[in-house]
């Protein structure tokens, strides 16, 4: 092991001499403490180190001691329901140890040395068994069925394998190789800053189902894809992907808070305890692994927390799970590497970011994607990968928020009006867009109505439409627009409130189908295209725009899922019935 000697610290980074023999991105344990660093950067025997915790104390003269191996996570069964800092320190274990303040230089496994684990071996002496391969399985949570699975770069026939209660060190398989026998525990190790391998990429093809209207009818996001969510502060960026954690159809959620406020991220663990899954009914805990990294933690840890997480998720992803990685937010990480890159003094680029801040972004989103997992039984895992981005007072044009566009398939801007407004989720349909949504056409054809499309890009129009007739509004009135004019924004209002609109504390409308979804645009359209045709014979638009159906157009979308579709076919009747009158009543009074 390296052994130096640091002569600068400087804020969370510390220079080291004698460090010829350690390498890039060792862990090192610095100063008395032993606190956790990483090399990033070497000249000669010099070590430049980012550490993990707060430097205050350290001086020139105290020992840094190489471990010779890169930050790495444990992967095995207990990392459901855990909650973890960035370097993977379980946050519960050390509240028990130190109370509720952490003290620095603290260290705890990451999965519980004590906990026993129910395994059951799949696998069979004599098997021949490679990269992959599920030896096992263990029943994580009431949710989660954790596969056990041969290392990547193992190779061998199974020699000894046996069910059992094991804790996760304990060796369960035993593995003849070429090089000679391989002990395999439940656990196993990944530097996190290496993407974990797989057989085959894939082109996403199938939607991430969200249960948001705004984003499955206009914005889709597919398994696999990438998106993100920038916006202002107090523009609903972390109760948006709370939402997205709660409803999507994956059936992993790691959730990351990086750099965020405390308060936030102290609602975050005990609002997912309490919130239940609404497809099992359990905690939803149970399919979630938690990463809090607040604003006061040492700021070099945020960069640790992004990769951390997308180490364990694409773990589960390689079980053949579809897994989602949310991270709150991707800014605050970048700030992180304009801190040490001003601290490293290096060329600064764009607001003063480092040059390198594009290429540091698509390391993570890359990882993100549909694959075939390693293995012989060829089973497929995806990886979903949403940053929330918060760009100062909401500037789009940023640095963070542009390179993150540059990468990204899916972009949901939020506006801080739409907010104030209590229009949730606030996402701007004027400036938002989704690159999957041509991709993802023919399966919402064949699965949910084949003039889908049809619909949104009706819907689309009829806003876009609202957007340049409002300019008009503002300068001469309303009562200046012809009738059919007025008619587009009646059915525009009707669109924003009565479809995207969306109150996440009712539970009939915190989460749509896309059945009915489709159900309410077609409800939402009738109005427009039936109301056109009166218009033609004559029909006032003020009596159109007053109908008392509309009321209930507007109550609709808190119709439960299992008899919408009666309902809303007594609406349309309703509709129907209502605009005849109108249009009788009108020929009567013009041919008195």
């Amino acid at each position: 092991m390296a052994t130096g000697r640091i002569i600068r610290v400087s804020g969370p980074l510390v220079v080291a001499e004698g460090m010829r023999d350690a390498n890039m991105f060792d862990v090192v344990r610095v100063g008395e403490q032993k606190l956790i660093g990483e090399i990033i950067e070497m000249h000669g025997d010099k070590a430049s180190i980012q550490v993990y915790e707060e430097t205050a104390g350290l001086g020139r003269g105290d020992i840094v001691v190489s471990t010779g191996a890169p930050l790495s996570v444990e992967l095995g069964p207990g990392l459901i329901s855990n909650i973890y800092d960035g370097i993977q320190r379980p946050l519960v274990k050390l509240r028990e140890k130190a109370g509720p303040n952490i003290t620095r230089g603290l260290d705890e496994p990451a999965l519980d040395r004590d906990a026993v684990w129910h395994f059951e071996a799949i696998a069979k002496p004599g098997d021949k068994v490679g990269p992959g391969d599920i030896l096992g399985t263990v029943r994580e949570t009431d949710i989660v069925l954790h596969k056990i699975m041969v290392p990547p770069n193992t190779t061998g026939i199974v020699k000894k394998i046996e069910s059992g209660e094991y804790k996760v060190t304990d060796t369960v398989c035993v593995i003849e190789t070429p090089q000679g026998e391989q002990s395999l525990t439940l656990m196993q190790k990944w530097p996190v800053r290496r993407a974990r391998p797989y057989m085959k990429k894939h082109p996403p093809s199938d939607p991430m189902i969200t249960g948001q209207r705004t984003i499955d009818a206009l914005f889709p996001i597919a398994k696999g894809g990438t998106a993100c969510i920038p916006g202002p502060f107090g523009s609903g960026k972390t109760v948006t992907q709370h939402q997205l954690a709660k409803w999507s159809d994956v059936d992993i959620v790691v959730y990351i808070g990086c750099g965020e406020r405390g308060n936030e991220m102290t609602d975050v663990l005990k609002e997912f305890p309490r919130l239940s899954d609404p497809k099992t009914g359990e905690p939803l805990m149970k399919r979630t692994v938690l990463i809090a990294n607040t604003s006061d933690m040492p700021v070099a840890a945020r960069e640790a927390s992004i990769y951390t997480g997308i180490t364990i998720a694409e773990y589960f992803r390689d079980m053949g799970y579809s897994v989602a990685i949310i991270a709150d937010s991707t800014s605050r990480w970048a700030e992180a590497l304009r801190e040490m890159s001003g601290r490293l003094e290096e060329m600064p680029g764009e607001e003063g970011y480092p040059a390198y801040l594009t290429s540091r972004l698509a390391q993570f989103y890359e990882r993100a994607g549909v694959v075939t997992c390693l293995g012989s039984d060829g089973r497929i895992g995806t990886l979903s990968a949403i940053g929330a981005v918060s760009p100062p007072g909401g500037d789009l044009s940023e640095p963070v928020t542009q390179a993150t566009l540059r990468i990204v398939k899916v972009f949901w801007g939020l506006d801080s009006s739409l907010a104030y407004r209590r229009h949730f989720p606030a996402i701007n349909w004027l400036n938002s867009y989704s690159l999957y949504r041509d991709k993802l056409t023919s399966w919402y054809a064949e699965h949910i109505a084949p003039d889908w499309s049809e619909c949104v890009g009706e819907i689309m129009k009829l806003l876009s439409h609202e957007a340049e007739l409002q300019e008009i509004v503002r300068l001469v009135g309303v009562d200046a627009l012809s009738p059919e004019d007025r008619l587009v924004l009646e059915a525009a209002r009707s669109v924003r409130e009565d479809f995207l609109q969306q109150d996440a504390l009712d539970l009939a409308d915190a989460y749509t189908s896309p059945r009915k979804q489709y159900a309410l645009m077609k409800l939402v359209l009738a109005f427009y295209n039936k109301c056109k045709k009166a218009l033609t014979v004559g029909a006032p638009i003020e009596k159109l725009a007053d109908m008392s159906v509309r009321e209930r157009i507007g109550r609709a979308k808190t119709v439960p899922e299992d008899n919408f579709i009666e309902v809303y076919a007594e609406i349309e009747a309703e509709l129907d019935k209502q605009i005849d009158e109108i249009v009788t009543e009108n020929k009567e009074g013009s041919a008195t």
